[in-house]
């Protein structure tokens, strides 16, 4: 994960001694400029910063109209929040199996679909993206909306994309966890004029106020408080000048490893989408025992299966549909019955029984994390 250090208290420091620290104050700046720094990173036209990755999925849903009725595909492997984000708008999400590589399956995709599914929220997994091409071209076939959740991947590329930029509308996170990290926060990215006004009119309560008269003649719609200060946004200009210095380190140290890994007879590399732009590395055992056996060595830092609210047998609330309210229930206003079974999955259950993560030890020498390879491929 990117550090936390010197600059971004400098950064941060630098907002609270201009005395605006609220981003709408007339004279803010810092999050405005994240903003349009980010956006012409990635390629992206809008880039609205919330308060977190799952506002950041709710902002987009409500920007795109999902609502009440509506269907969402969500991969079975991703955090809670991906599947509780339609719940928050109204529609009720639809689960997917993944591939090996961890991201949503596209022949899943195919098979999921009904005349109720509205949008696909792809997941980009532990820095893995999602095998765009084919999503994007079952949407337009479908006529669906892509949302893009590349919480996990922020910075990471597709090809020639980046992940994020490349759906209808994409969020990203900011917490302590991700490649962006200060501590909690969002953004939502679009291409499209019309997205990017709702979901800036739905993250400020609905108010077409604070510089948002530019309203490209979308009415006022109640919303949330979603908004950010500029302390946030004064530390994220920092936190994203580091992105791409270290991802490239991980790429750098994920082609060795899984170079000496990939010679291993008891287990494969996990397959990439992109190859060249990998930044991840997992392994594949041929049984869930021999998976336990591979997290006792050093160097592999767990099993997928384990890795709590990530796995769909975990999400309780969404298992039992339940909400904090019964007439304000997403199930309820479903055009079918919407079941859901722990096993009802069994296809991801048993890639993430058999995956384990690959500690890049980005501290570590080459040479230590070779040696570290080569035993774990013994």
């Amino acid at each position: 994960m990117p550090d936390m250090g010197f600059r971004e208290w400098i950064a941060a420091g630098q907002a609270i001694a201009d005395g605006q620290l609220m981003r709408y104050a007339d004279k803010a700046h810092y999050t405005a400029r994240f903003e349009r720094e980010l956006g012409e990173h990635v390629g992206a036209k809008h880039v609205l910063t919330v308060n977190s990755g799952t506002s950041a999925l709710i902002a987009a849903l409500a920007a795109a109209g999902i609502g009440p009725g509506d269907e969402v595909l969500v991969p079975a492997y991703t955090w809670m929040a991906t599947a509780a984000a339609p719940v928050q708008v109204g529609a009720v999400p639809v689960l997917v199996d993944i591939n090996e590589t961890l991201t949503i399956d596209p022949e899943d995709i195919r098979r999921k679909i009904t005349p109720y599914t509205r949008a696909i929220i792809p997941v980009h997994m532990v820095n893995a993206p999602c095998d765009m091409d084919a999503i994007m071209a079952i949407a337009r076939e479908h006529n669906l909306i892509v949302i893009e959740d590349a919480c996990q991947s922020g910075g990471v590329r597709y090809k020639d994309r980046y992940c994020g930029a490349i759906g209808d509308l994409g969020a990203y996170s900011f917490n302590k966890m991700k490649n962006m990290n200060i501590g909690e926060g969002g953004a939502v990215l679009t291409n499209d004029d019309a997205f990017f006004v709702r979901a800036r009119s739905y993250h400020d309560l609905g108010a077409m106020v604070r510089g948002h008269e530019d309203n490209f003649n979308e009415k006022e719609f109640v919303g949330f408080n979603m908004k950010v200060t500029e302390i946030q946004g004064a530390m994220l200009r920092v936190q994203l000048k580091k992105v791409q210095p270290l991802l490239k380190r991980m790429q750098k140290r994920r082609a060795m490893l899984a170079e000496i890994l990939s010679q291993s007879p008891h287990f494969k590399v996990t397959p990439h989408n992109d190859p060249a732009n990998a930044v991840s590395l997992s392994i594949l055992a041929p049984t869930r025992e021999a998976a336990i056996e591979l997290t006792q060595r050093r160097g592999v830092w767990n099993r997928l299966r384990d890795s709590s609210k990530h796995v769909y047998t975990n999400w309780e609330p969404i298992l039992a549909k339940r909400t904090f309210h019964p007439k304000m229930n997403a199930w309820a206003w479903a055009k079918r019955p919407i079941d859901y079974s722990p096993d009802m999955c069994a296809r991801t259950l048993d890639i993430l029984d058999r995956t384990c993560v690959i500690n890049l030890g980005l501290r570590y020498p080459d040479p230590v994390m070779a040696w570290i390879a080569k035993k774990i491929a013994l």
